[in-house]
């Protein structure tokens, strides 16, 4: 007999016995896995993981600012994370003179640390399964929204109720489609300090080159500290905040790793989706990446020799390239995992036996529901494109547009009357200064245009004109699209800062209607105000039909395959991850070995090269083969490492930790060949990179000079006994 459907939605949550470590675990379920990870080789239980009332090791893990992992490593509030994900605020307190993305900073004493504007760190307090609370708020044969406007109301009822008399923040997540709903508590820190990163030559050694590639170098880390208020509560940024006194703080491993170790990583991976129907892969593989691809090559390859030739160009595009080259060549190596997995095929099997199980159990519903999706995905490929094609070239492309279309509401009369009625105009007027100041720090309107025009063309040769923007009166009064980007770019009030800073200086309604004639602003309106109407309403309420559909189809797997792992796709909620130190053989011939030493950053150096040089310090120190305390028993010098734990964005800065609950490595990518594993994880081959801790400490200690920092922190000793550094109370 089937499982009842309650029965089915724990299996959301618990494992199956595998040899294969995929999987995102919730924390709130690691009791029904002890066992089997203690069995690889955990030395701690659930609740050292996972604890409402004492501290325990999520109390060191932290959703650092909106979309990367970081970890408490001293008693002092500091928190490590990768050098990328520090990237954003190193950057803003970079300049030409003082160049920290490429010479690294460190503060030597706390007055010396730089405060971040609008950064974050949130702890998770406690999550709840409140599945059939939510469900019980849904009436009786409710359509979707009505569905999903009960489901709404009654998770802000929840969220307020868990909130009621603390500081802490709540919300209620969906996990697979709306299948299972947890209410999650947090404390979320509004004052987060810069306290160290190393040299742009350590921190993104290898570049591009190596980004996504093994074997790997780099050393990839960037430090942090907490502050709050005199209380120990999060507080805004003020000189009287003091450093944070977490509840649980990370033992640092100086024993090191060896291939076969057992490890874990606990932190917010951000996105899987390993439930998509056969047609949604067929379009990735077919459309969505190779566009996607196109268009971040054709810009890339402009502002990549733009921060070659120009220091000044380097410093304010590096944030913004990164973003951009990440996801590109992430794409590339997604589509060769993916055609090489055969996953269309997979999944267009698995489909097969869904049909022929639910067949002869019987279930007619669950029949509907595949066919429900086939019927929702004719329609997919042609909005999917066009939204496709609007991201990257909108909302990732020629930054001109944005920037323009987010004055739009001051420079119309309506909109203008609106704010001043409620006395907020004025402060609205500030705000804009403030962002026009930032983004012109940050801009060159001749690499803009050379970015739209290498974008340019690909947009209109993949437009579709029935979905897309009406640009025939462009074709017909200029005679190419230089003709028609110079018109723009001499022309547009948003591309010169200090003609918009005087117009918004002065306040003058004439002045700002003006700037509605902008041509910046006039073609930014016209691609969002066709990507509003004829895009995202038939692309949103599709969405919602294939959300509904999903909905029933993992329901279905659920109580059709009871056999197999059903774990809910990561949403950027708080998961673990286990397996063990090894390497991988992607193909046939090749071997990857799970260890890197600082001989291979010997080995890739180019002098005055700008992906692979390195600090002259740090020459030194291997020359001389100084490591300190931090080699490893035959004297090299550890660099990174690969495990075999499930990961994918959202990771990156997580702890990799020992069966001990110690720090072992900060995880910072995956293998090229794992770029598929968001969709299809392949246990053989998917591995996640790792910067082994002590190349982290022998960076800031002897490379750096900062060994105050290292003195802060607990260094676990091979002979210690697993235990934490403090255990208190949560709710203070």
């Amino acid at each position: 007999m089937l499982r009842p459907i309650k029965t089915a939605l724990l299996l959301l949550s618990l494992p199956m016995l595998s040899a294969a470590h995929e999987g995102m675990w919730l924390p709130t379920v690691l009791g029904s896995i002890q066992d089997r990870m203690q069995a690889e080789g955990l030395k701690l239980t659930a609740e050292d993981i996972y604890s409402v009332n004492n501290g325990s090791l999520k109390d060191a893990i932290v959703l650092f600012g909106g979309g990367c992992t970081a970890e408490v490593i001293s008693a002092e509030g500091l928190i490590l994370t990768n050098h990328h994900c520090g990237f954003g605020s190193i950057q803003e307190h970079s300049t030409v003179e003082k160049d920290l993305l490429k010479n690294g900073f460190w503060a030597m004493d706390r007055s010396q640390e730089l405060r971040n504007a609008g950064l974050t760190a949130t702890f998770i307090i406690r999550m709840e399964d409140v599945t059939e609370r939510m469900l019980q708020a849904v009436p009786a044969g409710a359509d979707e929204a009505a569905r999903q406007q009960a489901l709404s109301t009654r998770g802000q009822e929840l969220a307020r109720e868990a909130m009621a008399g603390t500081h802490f923040q709540a919300v209620v997540r969906a996990f697979n489609y709306g299948l299972q709903h947890i209410l999650i508590v947090s404390e979320v820190f509004r004052d987060v300090r810069l306290v160290g990163a190393p040299p742009g030559a350590i921190g993104n050694f290898g570049g591009d080159t190596d980004n996504w590639m093994w074997p790997r170098h780099t050393g990839d880390f960037s430090i942090f500290r907490i502050y709050a208020d005199a209380d120990g509560r999060p507080a805004d940024p003020a000189p009287t905040n003091v450093p944070f006194k977490p509840r649980h703080v990370l033992p640092i491993s100086m024993k090191g790793v060896r291939e076969g170790d057992f490890a874990m990583i606990f932190g917010f991976p951000g996105s899987t989706q390993r439930y998509l129907h056969s047609n949604a892969v067929a379009y990735i593989t077919t459309v969505g990446d190779p566009l996607r691809i196109r268009m971040r090559r054709a810009s890339l390859a402009v502002i990549d020799e733009a921060m070659l030739a120009s220091d000044r160009t380097r410093i304010a595009y590096a944030d913004k390239q990164k973003g951009i080259s990440n996801a590109y060549k992430k794409w590339i190596g997604e589509l060769r995992g993916l055609d090489e997995l055969r996953t269309v095929d997979r999944k267009r099997e698995l489909e097969a036996a869904y049909t022929a199980r639910a067949r002869a159990a019987g279930r007619h519903d669950l029949l509907a529901v595949l066919d429900s999706l086939e019927q929702c995905y004719a329609g997919f490929t042609a909005l999917a494109r066009a939204r496709d094609l609007h991201i990257e070239f909108f909302l990732v492309g020629a930054e001109l547009f944005r920037f323009a279309l987010s004055f739009q509401q001051v420079v119309d009369d309506g909109g203008r009357a609106a704010l001043e009625k409620e006395g907020k105009l004025m402060k609205e007027m500030e705000r804009l200064r403030a962002r026009a100041t930032a983004f012109h720090k940050d801009f060159d309107p001749s690499v803009d245009q050379r970015v739209l025009l290498a974008q340019y063309p690909i947009y209109r040769e993949h437009l579709d004109p029935v979905l897309g923007p009406d640009l025939r009166d462009l074709d017909a009064r200029f005679k190419d699209a230089r003709a028609w980007a110079d018109h723009v770019y001499t022309r547009s009030i948003f591309a010169d800062a200090a003609a918009l800073d005087a117009v918004l200086a002065s306040g003058n309604g004439k002045a700002l209607r003006r700037l509605a004639k902008d041509p910046a602003l006039q073609f930014a309106k016209r691609l969002a105000e066709a990507y509003a109407s004829k895009v995202k309403p038939a692309y949103d309420a599709l969405g919602q039909r294939i959300q509904v559909h999903m909905r029933g189809y993992v329901g279905g797997l659920i109580a059709l395959f009871p056999e197999k792992e059903h774990w809910p796709d990561a949403n950027s909620t708080l998961r673990l991850s286990y397996g063990k130190v090894e390497g991988s053989r992607p193909r046939d011939g090749m071997t990857y070995e799970p260890f890197t030493v600082l001989d291979g950053v010997m080995e890739k150096y180019r002098p005055d090269d700008a992906e692979f040089d390195v600090p002259l310090r740090l020459h030194q120190l291997y020359t001389a083969r100084d490591f300190g305390p931090y080699a490893n028993a035959d004297g090299s010098m550890p660099v990174c490492f690969t495990s075999s734990l499930h990961t994918t964005g959202g990771n990156s800065g997580s702890p990799v930790l020992n069966g001990r609950g110690e720090l072992i490595g900060i995880n910072f990518d995956r293998s090229w060949e794992s770029t598929m594993s968001d969709i299809q994880f392949d246990p053989a081959k998917c591995r996640n990179i790792s910067t082994d801790i002590r190349y982290v400490l022998f960076v800031i200690d002897k490379v750096c000079g900062a060994g105050h920092l290292v003195q802060e922190m607990r260094l676990a000793r091979a002979q210690e006994a697993p235990g934490f550094l403090i255990d208190l109370p949560i709710h203070r």
